[in-house]
């Protein structure tokens, strides 16, 4: 196929409405996509909390099997680093749109293999020890998702609205929680009490279906104008993870950090919530999952609405506005939780996952344009991925460890806090900067890690 079947360039240039067209193709595709890979994800969290201590970890106590759930889930987040730098070298060398082709299938692979798992009452301690492997198959499938729908989706469109633009994959995850929800509670109305031997294994399979559909959608898409005229200018780095840590550390460490006050409460917000709610306040399973389907259609609004507000306002400012609200609605998520009044803890919820889209609509550009396009895929990727070692998978389980030890949720809220502090300090030291690819090219152009057009030094 010729060259200009493959990408937009200044040397293939297309049309206006061509362009439009190209850039719409561009944002369903890492939209759908990552609503997907989400689904699949926060399938695993929601089963982690209600079915899986039952089914992998049966005869220990309820504190036990809890915390063994949680661990594995654990497992998945530990695993997305290694995605994020794996996929974020490809991503970088080989182009957006094959890397994501890949994640996708590796995804929605492992999912389908888990609803087919049998339990530890067929086959003992395997079970949940394949449960951990096709766990780390799934963490590393999301670590290399995210940094490519972001930059195919940020990348196809103006400097002006890169807010907004890279918001719309980030809608990815009220889709993925919004379907993962849903069909997690239409399985439960419909097998009744075979919900925990087969109901829960449905949604698990059905994710071979969606992954059809987000082939068709990922194939059609063209490669991102920015990565290809890095190609065009030969400014692609030879080893891009090694290159980014090197040269922006603090830009990578800091881009972790500032995800403590969205990572860590998020989880807190969508899985710890079933494991609180049904174990410790005896909340019906069916009200919470309809509190928290009502929030993720919110999401549906309020994601894209703060990635805009970021393009008019800055991504600082309405970055940290959403910091304080989260550490200001510690203390009053578990005062309106612990009501068990129905209006009450569905306000808890909503208003919740509101706060935390407050920071995630504007958080991939605020990442992203951290670091230039050669190397933004490793770069964005790890800095992003890191948080889900040091926020959102020790959150269930630190939730677990303090509601065991002092029986009150005090400790949870300040556990929320100190995350939002963390954060803060991470926001006022990321670097005030956003290269374009000549920016770029200058840090590394002096090292062995540039590849280099023929006749340059």
């Amino acid at each position: 196929m010729a060259a200009h079947e493959h990408s937009v360039s200044p040397e293939h240039p297309v049309s206006s409405d061509a362009m439009h067209r190209h850039r719409r193709r561009a944002v369903v595709a890492a939209t759908v996509g990552t609503a997907i890979e989400w689904y699949d994800f926060f399938l695993y969290g929601t089963a982690a909390a209600l079915v899986f201590p039952h089914v992998f970890f049966p005869g220990a106590a309820p504190y036990t099997g809890v915390i063994a759930s949680f661990g594995t889930q654990f497992v998945g987040f530990a695993a997305r680093p290694l995605g994020a730098a794996l996929f974020g070298h490809i991503g970088d060398r080989v182009g957006r749109k094959s890397t994501l082709v890949t994640t996708l299938v590796l995804m929605g692979v492992s999912t389908f293999l888990i609803g087919v798992l049998p339990g530890h009452a067929t086959i003992g301690l395997a079970a949940p020890v394949l449960l951990v492997l096709l766990r780390v198959v799934q963490g590393i499938g999301v670590g290399g998702e995210w940094g490519g729908s972001v930059l195919l989706s940020m990348e196809w469109g103006s400097e002006r609205r890169r807010g907004l633009m890279a918001s719309w994959p980030q809608l990815g995850v009220p889709l993925g929680l919004l379907a993962s929800t849903g069909m997690v509670k239409l399985m439960n109305a419909v097998s009744g009490d075979g919900f925990d031997s087969w109901g829960w294994r449905i949604p698990f399979l059905a994710s071979v279906v969606l992954i059809g559909v987000g082939l068709y959608v990922r194939l059609r898409v063209l490669e991102s104008p920015a990565f290809t005229e890095v190609k065009q200018e030969r400014v692609r780095v030879r080893r891009p993870v090694w290159s980014v840590l090197r040269h922006q550390p603090r830009a990578v460490l800091t881009s972790a950090f500032v995800r403590m006050s969205e990572q860590a409460p998020f989880y807190l917000f969508i899985t710890f919530v079933l494991t609180y709610g049904t174990e410790h306040l005896g909340l019906p399973r069916g009200d919470l999952l309809n509190y928290t389907l009502v929030a993720a259609a919110v999401g549906l609004i309020s994601v894209p609405l703060f990635g805009h507000l970021s393009d008019r306002f800055g991504r600082r400012l309405v970055y940290g506005i959403g910091i304080c609200c989260t550490g200001l609605f510690a203390f009053p998520y578990y005062g309106l939780l612990d009501t068990g009044s129905s209006g009450l803890v569905l306000l808890a919820i909503v208003l919740s996952l509101v706060f935390h889209d407050i920071q995630y609509g504007p958080q991939a550009a605020l990442i992203a344009e951290g670091f230039g396009t050669n190397v933004r895929y490793s770069g964005a990727g790890l800095g992003y991925q890191l948080a889900s070692v040091i926020a959102g998978g020790p959150a269930p389980l630190i939730a677990a460890a303090i509601l065991k030890h002092t029986g009150s949720s005090t400790g949870i809220s300040w556990y929320i806090v100190g995350c939002s502090a963390v954060a803060m300090a991470a926001l006022l030291l990321m670097p005030r900067r956003e290269p374009t690819i000549e920016a770029a090219r200058r840090p590394v152009a002096a090292s062995t890690d540039a590849v280099s057009a023929p006749g340059e030094p």
